[in-house]
């Protein structure tokens, strides 16, 4: 129990920096505006109901009940995972980095029916997508299920 603990901390601390950070944005930024902070980055106030990179975000209206849903789904899914005595310490804390950030965007859905993201990297006039703290964790989370993954050893 401990471990689930320990995971909900740092879940909970990746959803107050997300809903913290989304607050000023909101309250800085209208929809559009942007403020240059170096060459090759920006703060933006952009709305996304699409999933990542902006995916299904054309669509009528239906996806935001199905990403609600799926954010639902994988939270339980990963607390029941962080439950288990089994993983390691790496394992845990990527589940809980997904964890706090697919809630602070579920977050997001349910107020706003969209994500804030205010992220904005680019090189010259080729721009990455926006995103926000929630999307970072769940980013560096993944890569750390990946490196816990391959740090196992194979059995023969």
């Amino acid at each position: 129990m401990p471990r689930l603990k320990q995971g909900l901390v740092v879940a909970g601390l990746i959803i107050v920096l997300d809903q913290l950070s989304k607050y000023a944005v909101t309250q800085a930024f209208m929809l559009g505006d942007y403020v240059t902070l170096t060459p090759f980055f920006d703060l933006v106030r952009a709305h996304n109901t699409g999933a990542a990179f902006s995916l299904l975000a054309d669509q009528a209206g239906w996806q935001r009940a199905f990403f609600i849903s799926a954010a639902l789904i994988a939270s339980a899914i990963l607390i029941h995972l962080l439950r288990r005595e089994s993983g390691s310490v790496l394992f845990k804390l990527a589940l809980s980095l997904i964890l706090g950030g697919a809630i602070g965007n579920l977050i997001d859905r349910i107020l706003h029916g969209y994500v804030v993201d205010f992220l904005s990297f680019h090189i010259q006039q080729h721009y990455w997508p926006a995103f926000n703290v929630a999307d970072s964790a769940i980013t560096i989370g993944a890569l750390l299920l990946v490196w816990d993954s391959l740090k196992k050893p194979r059995k023969s």
